[in-house]
């Protein structure tokens, strides 16, 4: 399943592709994200919980708008599991100002 927001469905595609770039490209300057709700620094845990372990974003479901989703993710540190996924897009909704994961 593909993510019905396009922003939030190239930010999967990144991970999926392993592209930090294009994934990068996709956040606000300032963007922030919290793991089981606590605040984390979105560079060092994208690096160590996606990029440099395999990363992998299968959608099992989501709201219509695309922006909070179920998903299995899996990485080379934690195996895989069942998270949930929720955006906050900048205002003109081009970049992602905020995304929050956790364990479903």
């Amino acid at each position: 399943m593909t993510a019905n927001n396009p922003v939030v469905a190239a930010f999967v595609a990144a991970i999926n592709e392993g592209d930090k770039a294009a994934f990068e490209a996709l956040l606000a300057p300032d963007a922030t994200m919290s793991d089981d709700g606590s605040d984390r620094d979105l560079g060092q845990w994208t690096e160590r919980e996606i990029f440099s372990a395999g990363g992998h974003f299968t959608v099992e479901s989501q709201e219509p708008d695309g922006l909070s989703m179920l998903a299995r993710f899996r990485n080379d540190t934690w195996g895989e599991m069942k998270t949930r996924w929720r955006f906050t897009l900048t205002p003109d909704g081009s970049k992602i100002q905020r995304f929050e994961t956790g364990q479903a």
